[in-house]
């Protein structure tokens, strides 16, 4: 790998907003017209980068992060209004789904949304040329998704490794395949039409000057079609279960550290068959975003493993992953991928080479910049302008409420490094101070640029194991003149046209 080859980025700036967080009057975010306006108010405000979370279906938890197909579409992002104007829907059965709370209720969305979705498959042309090419170019994964979703739902979507022997044993359903014809094509066209309104969607922001920034997280869930398919690729036992588990050590926010509970991969294997698995998950994200941000990078260089059985993460143990190997076999197939690297956590001199030698652009985080007088988050310390800075992340608290609870040598250090102009609250302070260091990218959460609290914006608190993922975006965040405030600050510090 030669960083060297890296082209130089652009200074823009941009927000980071999940596509479930956006308005809509359909429970959750989904692909239609007020996505379409909120890239209008995106262009408006002089953004030109949009990050999401992982666009994947999620499962129990909810979380993004634990899909159960981390090449797909998530169905519930599909826009029943398109489908309407489709002809695929009744104004009255649009009617019914309509749901305005400030909140995602995935309980209800689980209930009701897959019952929509099939009452538009039926109306639906399943021998246009447009759906019949679709399966053609995507079949490597797609057959497999549709077989594996419509067995989950024989079996009242219990786990995988719950099933009967022919189900769970992916060889031998294969052969079930020919009696469940009508549920393999509803699951295939579920994709198709999420790819078509991801796509429309997509190209509008593009139109705009915008570029979509996507998540590709590094594991995938235990109860997935990616697991189920190639058993062999991860460390289960003979019965489907892991041996050990992904997660991380006690830190300062986690005293029992943290238990993801994701298989963890035979790297071994992955890289005497030259990754395989990575280049199509690469393939599927960089069709999907225009930039990928690969989740919890360390974990190439060195991941924590936990025994299956433990209760805390406490007895974990970090162990090598061929990260170098696998990036040059990404570099091989994808010369011109544009890649963000989340180097955040516990950060080792092997992660750092790694960086090095990969050239992709890693994080700042300025919501750890004032815990040490040196702290490489802050932006005097910025050794290279090749990163991307943010105020807080999905994980983190909202910094409205982050500056409020800062005390003693951290609030000494807040006002020493981000001094507080006449006008502005902390909150402002500090998001003009990542729009002003030399990072080439600044990604805002929308949820601080609305100046919100915990209370109501925080999306996820690591460890906790509900209330996550649930965050929407007021309907009417344009009021007032945010776009235009942020577009002078955009301005202001050289990073819009």
């Amino acid at each position: 790998m030669d960083p060297q080859t890296n082209p130089a980025l652009p200074r823009e700036a941009g927000v980071l907003l999940a596509i479930s967080s956006l308005p809509s009057p359909f429970g959750v975010g989904t692909l239609g017209k007020e996505a379409f306006a909120f890239v209008d108010f995106l262009a408006a405000a002089g953004q030109k980068l949009w990050q999401v979370l992982p666009v994947n279906p999620t499962a129990f938890g909810d979380s993004p992060y634990q899909s159960p197909a981390a090449l797909s579409g998530n169905p519930y992002f599909i826009d029943p209004a398109l489908l309407y104007e489709e002809g695929l829907l009744t104004e009255k059965e649009v009617g019914a789904a309509r749901d305005v709370s400030p909140r995602v209720n995935y309980g209800k969305l689980f209930d009701t949304r897959y019952t929509l979705l099939k009452k538009a498959f039926s109306r639906a042309d399943r021998e246009s040329a447009e759906f019949l090419a679709f399966c053609r170019e995507n079949e490597a994964w797609l057959t497999d998704y549709a077989l594996f979703m419509a067995l989950k739902e024989t079996h009242a979507f219990s786990p995988w490794y719950l099933w009967e022997e022919e189900s769970k044993n992916y060889d031998s359903a294969r052969a079930l395949a020919p009696e469940m014809a009508t549920e393999l094509a509803f699951w295939r066209w579920v994709q198709y039409v999420f790819m078509k309104q991801w796509n429309a969607l997509h190209r509008y922001a593009n139109e705009k000057g915008i570029r979509i920034i996507g998540d590709m997280p590094i594991y995938v869930a235990h109860d997935s079609m990616d697991v189920w398919r190639a058993r062999e690729e991860f460390l289960l036992d003979a019965d489907g279960y892991p041996e050990k588990i992904a997660g991380c050590p006690p830190d300062a926010f986690t005293k029992n550290g943290q238990l993801w509970g994701n298989p963890l991969y035979r790297w071994d294997k992955m890289e005497r068959e030259g990754f395989p698995f990575w280049i199509a998950r690469m393939r599927a994200n960089l069709a999907l975003f225009d930039l990928v941000r690969i989740d919890h990078f360390r974990g190439f260089a060195g991941y924590y493993a936990i025994p299956a059985r433990d209760k805390t993460a406490k007895n974990g143990v970090w162990e090598k992953a061929p990260g170098e190997k696998l990036f040059s076999a990404v570099k091989d197939a994808f010369p011109n991928a544009a890649i963000i690297a989340e180097d955040l956590g516990f950060i080792t001199p092997d992660v750092r080479e790694l960086l090095k030698k990969t050239g992709f652009p890693g994080m700042k985080v300025l919501q750890f910049a004032f815990d040490a007088p040196q702290s490489e988050y802050l932006p005097r310390n910025f050794t290279t302008d090749r990163a991307v800075v943010y105020t807080g992340s999905h994980d983190s608290d909202c910094t409205a409420t982050f500056v409020r609870r800062l005390r003693g040598e951290r609030l000494r250090r807040f006002h020493l490094e981000c001094p507080v102009k006449h006008g502005e609250t902390r909150t402002e302070s500090l998001i003009r101070l990542a729009l002003e260091s030399r990072a080439a990218f600044a990604v805002i959460p929308m949820q601080d640029y609305l100046g919100q609290s915990s209370r109501e914006g925080r999306m996820n608190t690591p460890a906790e194991p509900s209330g996550n993922w649930t965050y929407r975006l007021p309907p009417d965040y344009e009021k007032g003149d945010l776009a235009a405030r942020m577009l002078r600050l955009t301005r202001a510090s050289g990073r819009s046209q």
